[in-house]
């Protein structure tokens, strides 16, 4: 099976704001770019989607697959086990454990290994990454990022025990 690269970046203006990703996978002589904008959404959840949507992607479990993030937030949680922990304990007091749980759903499917770069620093793919999540975050048709919203109306009860 072919190795498949996965690069990411996702943008928010104003963070929480207008938002995207944009996500390049290559595979030998295959590429294929995706990139998706939202209405209310943070750079954070946008980074972590792009790595899910790119992962996503892939037709075969069990892919052998390099993701290139310049993500601190999402690399490192990876890298340095975070996420597995966080799973553990019910995802308490995380944020963004809907994409997190939906990352993790995926990343089980296939052989991933992250490498971190340095963001707007000559990486090509990288950079058309940065292209494509900004420029999806000024789409006219911006969807709505739900789990996000649902994050904000979790917030405003005062109690535990309210909805």
């Amino acid at each position: 099976m072919a190795e498949i690269f996965i690069y990411t970046d996702g943008a928010a203006s104003g963070n929480p704001g207008p938002g995207g990703y944009g996500v390049v996978l290559l595979s030998g002589q295959h590429r294929k770019e995706l990139s998706q904008g939202f209405v209310l959404t943070t750079n954070n959840r946008m980074e972590l989607l792009g790595v899910i949507v790119g992962l996503e992607a892939l037709k075969n479990q069990g892919s052998n697959v390099t993701v290139y993030s310049d993500s601190r937030y999402v690399v490192d949680a990876i890298e340095k086990a975070w996420v597995f922990a966080w799973k553990k304990k019910g995802f308490k007091k995380k944020k963004n454990p809907d994409l997190w749980q939906r990352f993790l759903d995926v990343y089980a499917k296939h052989n991933v290994k992250f490498i971190w770069v340095k963001g707007h620093a000559d990486n090509i793919e990288n950079q058309r990454c940065d292209e494509l999540a900004v420029a999806s975050s000024r789409w006219k048709n911006l969807l709505t990022d739900t789990g996000y919203e649902e994050s904000l109306k979790d917030k405003s009860a005062l109690f535990d025990d309210e909805e």
